[in-house]
């Protein structure tokens, strides 16, 4: 901290009390009383310097009873403090100048018309001197000193202290605070030295601060001490200057932040003494000027913090230019929103919801409104430009948005007080490409009729009319089909597009194994499409899906192999059974060689072997049968003969 010190003379002056005393020796003639103090002191060092004093004093007559005059100072610029150091200044006292005394001083020396005219190098001169040429080149005293223009105003306005401050502030943060002299430490191996308990010694005196980084938001913490007025005021002259709105961006959420509670849920803002606290007025204007600092156009990933002060907003029920304003923020930077962000609770009481599902409805359009012309970019989701396949493309915004307010459906489905309307509305404000895949919005509506099992035949189909039953997965399409909360109409349809999803996306996989180009398979069916484009949600699952896909169709053209030796054995056995059913006298060796054939083709030798065995044993039997028979017979005629 600068500071300046006049004279050598020591002090003279003691108080006792209420009332100070100059202790020269010579009796006081005259009792200046600032606010409760008194000033006993002496008429001629005060006239040779004040204009004002040099006036005021003939005119006042000898009332005391010690025969010294009195006269009552009511509206001094910084009250008895600054009068201290005017008289002591007045008397040649050592007198020191600070960042802190400085702006009560120049404005009592204002007021008391200590100027050039009454004393060389007086009052006046003395302090803007001081401010120009000390104060002004430091950063740190000129935020100090603005600080202390909070009680002074307007006449530190009409002085020009304010104005050169806020300049200053404003130049000093578009510059490197190494260049204007602020102790500050750059990092590992680099900083400066340090004291036992940690602070930066700045020519061997302890600063009291903390080493820090010269990033781009050094100054966010310095100028958050400043007042609402002064705050806006130094943000204004930056914007001036044009320095990033990045920076400003970020000075302005940190500021909001320490003194705007409720702008995060895990906890309010620490600088907010709970005795102290604003009222809710002052609260109200307070987030309308933050809401106003913020720069018009999209810097940085501010949706969270926008949200908070949106919250705030309706909490404190701000004026509506201020909700419109940060409703239209939100919706300009939506992709970057959580669901945790779109849980925005209902604060009026003509809302029946526990959830403010208007408030989302018209940041959705906010967002689609900005994103209006840019369906050539977002109509073609698969990937497909001049008839090639860009392989995993990352998502586009609305489709992130898509994602997004599916599940924001989902979790305020279960809400009671839902109208079918209100939920249809928001289901249908996102256009059709805006969803890959219709599972998030079927998950939404399975949990909705759950939810309200009263509603009608009528408006579950109205509902599931906004579903697309061509866009869903397998999983989902076997998980509709056994839906019994869903009306007939729909689970047939369900029914008819698993199919033919079914059969397309294993035509798909063969093509796309097959290394063939996505863009002349189109002519099959959108869900060939569908199943192609997985890629654009995780190319990881779609490349072990191309790899199972190969493998499945080495394991076909096995099995087709296979297929085919088996056909061949057919047909040798067909051929070699028909050569056996022709009767071919004389010819044993062809009918040999056909057994011979199939006993080798089949493996039977040994069964024919056996076989043939068999029918020789029996042959021999029936020969011995024959020639019994036979031998009988001559016998019964050699007995028939001798009886005759």
């Amino acid at each position: 901290m600068a500071f300046e010190k006049l004279s050598s003379k020591p002090d003279g002056f003691q108080r006792r009390g209420q009332a100070w005393f100059c202790t020269t020796g010579l009796p006081s003639d005259i009792i200046i009383e600032v606010e409760e103090m008194s000033f006993h002191l002496h008429k001629f060092p005060l006239m040779s310097r004040c204009g004002k004093l040099s006036r005021l004093i003939p005119e006042t007559p000898d009332d005391d009873e010690e025969g010294s005059c009195r006269i009552t100072l009511l509206d001094l610029p910084g009250g008895a403090d600054a009068f201290e150091l005017a008289a002591k200044f007045c008397y040649g006292v050592k007198l020191e100048f600070t960042p802190f005394n400085l702006t009560p001083l120049r404005c009592a020396a204002e007021y008391l018309e200590m100027t050039e005219e009454f004393g060389e190098g007086n009052l006046i001169s003395k302090t803007d001197d001081f401010l120009n040429h000390v104060v002004l080149r430091s950063w740190k005293d000129s935020v100090q000193t603005l600080q202390s223009c909070e009680s002074l105003m307007p006449l530190a306005e009409e002085l020009n202290i304010v104005k050169k401050c806020v300049d200053s502030i404003a130049m000093k943060a578009c510059t490197d605070p190494r260049l204007f002299g602020w102790p500050m430490t750059e990092g590992a191996g680099t900083q400066g030295i340090q004291s036992p308990g940690g602070n930066v010694l700045w020519n061997g005196i302890n600063t009291g601060q903390r080493p820090r980084t010269a990033g781009s938001d050094w100054w966010y913490e310095d100028i958050a001490v400043l007042s609402l007025n002064f705050y806006k005021r130094v943000i204004s002259a930056m914007e001036e200057k044009e320095i990033r709105q990045e920076s400003i961006t970020g000075a302005v959420m940190y500021y909001a932040k320490k003194f705007i509670p409720g702008l995060t849920r895990r906890g309010i803002a620490t600088s907010i003494n709970v005795n102290s606290a604003p009222s809710e007025v002052d609260q109200r204007e307070f987030l309308e000027t933050i809401e106003s600092l913020l720069p018009e156009s999209r810097v940085g990933n501010t949706t969270n913090f926008l949200f908070g002060l949106l919250r705030t907003a309706n909490i404190l029920d701000a004026s509506d230019s201020c909700k419109i304003n940060l409703e239209r923020r939100i919706g300009l930077q939506l992709e970057q929103a959580t669901l945790d962000d779109l849980l925005m609770p209902s604060y009026s009481y003509t809302v029946e919801t526990l959830y403010d599902i208007d408030c989302v409805q018209r940041i959705l359009q906010y967002f689609l409104s900005s994103h209006h012309g840019t369906e050539s970019a977002v109509a073609n989701p698969h990937g497909y430009e001049d008839g090639g396949f860009m392989g995993s493309p990352s998502l586009t915004p609305i489709m992130i948005v898509g994602k997004l307010i599916d599940g924001y459906l989902a979790e305020v489905a279960p809400d009671g007080n839902l109208k079918p309307t209100k939920f249809q509305m928001l289901a249908e404000a996102l256009p059709d490409y805006a969803r890959v895949f219709d599972d998030g919005l079927y998950r939404a509506i399975d949990v909705y009729l759950k939810a309200h099992p009263w509603v009608t035949l009528e408006e579950r189909e109205k509902i599931c009319s906004i579903m697309d039953c061509q866009k869903l997965t397998l999983e989902a399409c076997t998980h509709a089909a056994q839906n019994e909360r869903l009306p007939l109409r729909v689970v047939v349809q369900v029914l008819f597009f698993e199919q033919l999803q079914l059969r397309n996306a294993i035509a798909g996989s063969f093509l796309a194994a097959d290394g063939a180009d996505p863009a002349h398979t189109s002519h099959l069916n959108p869900i060939t499409d569908l199943a192609l484009s997985s890629t654009i949600v995780g190319g990881d699952r779609w490349n072990n899906t191309i790899r199972e896909n190969q493998v499945l169709k080495m394991d076909i053209d096995t099995m087709r192999s296979r297929v085919h030796e088996l056909e061949r054995v057919c047909s040798h056995m067909r051929h070699a059974i028909e050569q056996i059913d022709k009767p071919k006298v004389g010819n044993s060796k062809t009918t040999g060689s056909s057994w011979n054939f199939m006993s080798k083709k089949f493996g039977c030798k040994f069964r024919m072997q056996v076989c043939d065995s068999q029918q020789r044993k029996v042959m021999d039997g029936r020969s011995r049968d024959r020639s019994n028979t036979d031998a009988g017979r001559s016998a019964r005629h050699r007995d028939s003969s001798s009886l005759g």
